[in-house]
């Protein structure tokens, strides 16, 4: 597993929605110290997922707008 994560905003580009799930999944394989979830666990690990990439599309999505103000 890789130490960083790739940043996803440099200037003013932002990533792609795939950019930002691929980077929230190794997020959240870090965090949870699964490269990949039993069965038991896949459904919390995806909707972990999913919430991380919401979180940071909203936060890029903010600072976006706010540097172009």
């Amino acid at each position: 597993m890789c130490r960083s994560i790739k940043r996803l905003r440099e200037g003013a580009a932002v990533a792609s929605d795939e950019e930002i799930h691929e980077a929230a999944r190794q997020y959240v394989r870090k965090v949870s110290g699964f490269g990949a979830p039993s069965a038991r666990h896949q459904a919390a690990f995806d909707a972990a997922v999913e919430d991380v990439a919401r979180a940071s599309r909203t936060l890029l999505d903010a600072v976006a707008r706010e540097l172009a103000r």
